[in-house]
């Protein structure tokens, strides 16, 4: 593994492999437990927020991954042409941090998944201890030893295997809301319920697709089709599978009032006997969600200094996102997803601004790994770029906190690529002037 471009003869993703991959991605408990979020805003408001919100977020996305198709970079070396060539391991280290809170996440929801289907088993079957080690091991284990041959056929088949479990439980999902909305349908509105305005359910939503747009070039650059392609494939991939995951955790809350309809869905694959699928389901959708957490880790930090064992950081992630996992406290998720954005809407918002309306899409590729290139700015860092995106990050904690039903992803977008673009003179092929 390394952070250096990937020439376009060595790039092995096909159309295929890339949808997979983000279909992947949003087969996972994390999206059905972050839709019943939604559920006090009711049942077509939550719809139209999850379809409208992941327009949003995967649109951001997926322009994150064009960078990577357009130049076989990797994310954070993406971030060097706006913040600097230092400057950009601020940004990395952000995403390391939340790229191991992400594996642990998925590991606490994997750990308890697994523990409520092992009860019937009892002992050590039914502790979220022992899962969480086991699928925290299984997903450090495929990022370290699966090259990317065999991880792509073990990716499509479990991908199509998930699928089929998902369908049963969308079925078993769509019955049991049938039959609430004929007993009580009043309650599909979630009038019995703290009310969430329309902007801040938005917000939750965007803010999921938004946590992947930090490493989605990390992939995006090995795609060997067109850069357009590619941008489709990661939209519509991501796109549908992770709406009908939230679709699914909001309906299952509505209908149950659970707090956690992850958990329903899988007792009701227990109750009819599907206590092993549900397990494998369990375990394998954790592992494919967890595995581009440890990568992308790892390619964040190797943009940090290329000095670093690549093995030996994954090692540590993997490590130390099971440790993690073992104290999170999980009624803390919903403000986690909320800091995600509040971190990197504002960044990326920079980031693409620089790319799409500054550069137009022209950088200079050797001089993004030399020191002394056009990307130094003083001592490496764009200072312009670090306090545009402090006033987006401002911004959106600013509008959080205001209490008004206002949506924070949207302003602190604007205000960051507004004075980021406002304050930027226009640079012919990505050079950028050093900085007194």
């Amino acid at each position: 593994m390394d952070i250096r471009p990937v020439e376009a003869s060595k790039r092995n993703l096909g159309s295929a492999d890339l949808f997979l991959l983000w279909a992947g991605v949003g087969i996972s408990l994390a999206e059905i437990w972050a839709g019943g979020f939604l559920a006090p805003m009711g049942f077509w408001r939550a719809l139209w927020a999850i379809l409208l919100g992941h327009a949003i977020g995967n649109t951001l996305m997926a322009l994150g991954g064009v960078v990577g198709s357009d130049h076989g970079i990797p994310s954070m070396v993406s971030v060097r042409p706006s913040f600097g060539i230092r400057g950009s391991s601020f940004a990395a280290i952000l995403n390391v941090i939340q790229l191991v809170c992400w594996a642990s996440i998925m590991l606490i929801i994997g750990g308890r998944a697994g523990a409520m289907l092992g009860e019937p088993m009892g002992g050590i079957w039914a502790s979220h201890r022992l899962w969480i080690v086991v699928i925290g091991s299984g997903t450090l284990a495929w990022a370290l030893f699966t090259g990317h041959r065999v991880w792509k056929i073990l990716q499509a088949g479990t991908v199509f295997g998930l699928l089929a479990v998902i369908i049963m439980l969308s079925w078993e999902t769509y019955q049991s809301f049938v039959a609430f909305m004929a007993s009580a349908p009043a309650q599909t509105d979630g009038s019995e319920m703290a009310f969430m305005p329309f902007m801040i359910g938005l917000d939750l939503v965007i803010a999921m697709p938004i946590s992947w747009m930090p490493l989605v070039a990390d992939y995006s650059r090995f795609s060997r089709g067109t850069t357009k392609t590619s941008f489709w494939t990661t939209w519509i991939g991501y796109f549908l599978v992770s709406s009908w995951m939230f679709v699914l955790g909001l309906m299952a809350t509505l209908v149950t009032g659970t707090a956690e309809p992850h958990i329903q869905m899988l007792e009701l694959m227990g109750a009819a006997g599907l206590a092993i699928p549900a397990l494998l389901m369990v375990v394998f959708s954790t592992i494919t969600s967890d595995f581009p957490d440890l990568y992308s880790a790892t390619c964040s930090m190797l943009n940090v200094s290329e000095k670093i064992s690549a093995r030996g950081f994954m090692w540590i992630t993997g490590i130390v996102s099971i440790l993690v996992a073992l104290v999170f406290p999980m009624d803390r998720y919903e403000s986690f997803l909320y800091l995600i954005g509040a971190m990197f809407t504002p960044l990326f918002g920079i980031v693409l601004t620089d790319y799409f309306l500054v550069r137009k899409r022209r950088i200079d590729v050797d001089g993004l790994y030399d020191a002394a290139g056009p990307y130094r700015y003083a001592s490496g860092f764009n200072r312009l770029a670090l306090l545009s995106w402090a006033a987006g990050f401002a911004t959106y904690k600013l509008v959080e906190a205001s209490g008004l039903p206002l949506g924070a992803t949207l302003p602190s977008l604007l205000v960051s690529g507004l004075l980021y673009l406002a304050f930027t003179p226009r640079q012919a092929q990505g050079r950028a002037p050093r900085q007194a």
